[in-house]
Formats: structure tokens, C-alpha cells, sequence
């Protein structure tokens, strides 16, 4: 787009709602490049929840895990996230709205935690929980939870094995204003960051010890 008179008024709305959510002070959000086959006009923000770092600590990643320094003592990531607004004027029979809300989750856990069968459960109830929490409203939600395991080799053996937990889900917003969409998203990501206080009925996952 050239312009701001080629942004629809719904979409200029919705940025609008956007730049007045509050979110944690733990969480660092900054806008990144927004993809551009998804949807004709999209916003994206890119989240990260930073914490001090132990002799166990690790940043994640492959690249970011094999560049970590071997002694402790630094700030470790604990969790990371992206949140994509897209918006089509035409609408979307997929979507069901004009609007559809793209989000990725990702944090690290005990490895212990890579046996348990309701971790992907658990992901999903937060998402759900964290809307109903923030009176967002939304429909046609959708996602997936996967458990990835690293496991190190050669020099880097004496790493331990690490779990992480990534949650890719969407949903539509029932109206263009984001605002608690985006601050329920801010808190899920520090819920898998590990971060006090959770939503009420909500049940903790472990962190990773530092």
C-alpha cells in the first residue's frame, strides 16, 4: 500500500485498537514484517519474555542454542511469539469475517515434561482460557501444539536434552477492535514463559530449571 488512503477504515480502526492494549511489563513487543500472501493488508508484532539465565540456562533455537555460552550468568529467553492481524475486504469464507488472527507461541520446559500426554492439552486450554479471560470475542478457532526435542551430540554433548513446547493456533475476532485479543495473547505468553500470576483455573506447567 502507497498510502493511507488505500487502508480501509476497519483496518485503520483495528491498528488503532491495537497501540491501546496494555500488556505485561515482562513482555518486549516490537512490530516485525508482516507476511504479504496471506491476507491484502496485515500487521505483525514479534514478542519475547527475557529472564536471568543459571548454569542450566538456555536460550532457544538450534543457532541461538549451539552460540550459548557454556557458563551461566546471562539473560535467557524464555519465551518467544509472533501475533499476525490480517485483514481482507472481501471477506473469507475460511475465515468467516474480514478479519483473522494468526498467532505462534514457543517456550522451553523441563524435559521431563516431553512424556506428558495432556502438554498439548494444557497449551490449548491457556488459549481458550486467556480469550474467555480478556472478553475477547472470536470464532472459528483453530490450531496445533507440538512438543520438540533437542538433543546435542559431538562438542556439544554435555548440553542436556531440552523440550520445547510450540503452539500455532488462529481464530476471527467478532469485531475489529483487537485490543483484548492482543493482551490476552501478551498474557499466554508469559503463562509459557512461566510468569505469575496465572488466569484463575488455570494449571502451571513446570519451568525449566536455571
Amino acid at each position: 500500500m502507497s498510502s493511507l488512503d488505500q487502508v480501509p477504515a476497519d483496518f485503520l480502526f483495528a491498528l488503532g485498537t491495537l497501540r491501546q492494549a496494555r500488556c505485561r511489563s515482562e513482555l518486549h513487543l516490537d512490530e516485525i514484517p508482516a507476511p504479504s500472501r496471506l491476507a491484502p493488508f496485515a500487521v505483525a508484532l514479534g514478542a519475547e519474555v527475557i529472564g536471568p539465565g543459571g548454569a542450566n540456562g538456555a536460550v532457544h533455537g538450534p543457532a541461538a542454542a549451539a552460540l550459548a555460552p557454556a557458563s551461566g550468568g546471562d539473560d535467557v529467553e524464555l519465551a518467544t511469539g509472533r501475533f499476525i492481524l490480517l485483514h481482507d475486504p472481501d471477506g473469507s469464507d475460511i475465515w468467516d469475517g474480514q478479519f483473522r488472527i494468526v498467532t505462534y507461541i514457543r517456550a522451553q520446559l523441563e524435559p521431563e515434561m516431553g512424556n506428558d500426554e495432556m502438554l498439548g492439552s494444557v497449551a490449548w486450554a491457556w488459549l481458550v482460557e486467556a480469550l474467555e479471560n480478556h472478553g475477547a470475542p472470536y470464532r472459528s478457532a483453530g490450531g496445533t501444539a507440538t512438543r520438540v526435542l533437542s538433543e546435542s551430540f559431538g562438542t556439544l554433548a554435555d548440553r542436556p536434552d531440552s523440550i520445547d513446547i510450540e503452539l500455532r493456533a488462529s481464530w476471527t475476532p467478532a469485531t475489529p477492535d483487537i485490543t483484548s485479543h492482543l493482551e490476552a495473547w501478551s498474557d499466554m505468553v508469559c503463562t509459557f514463559a512461566g510468569l505469575p500470576p496465572l488466569p484463575e483455573g488455570v494449571t502451571a506447567l513446570p519451568r525449566r530449571p536455571r
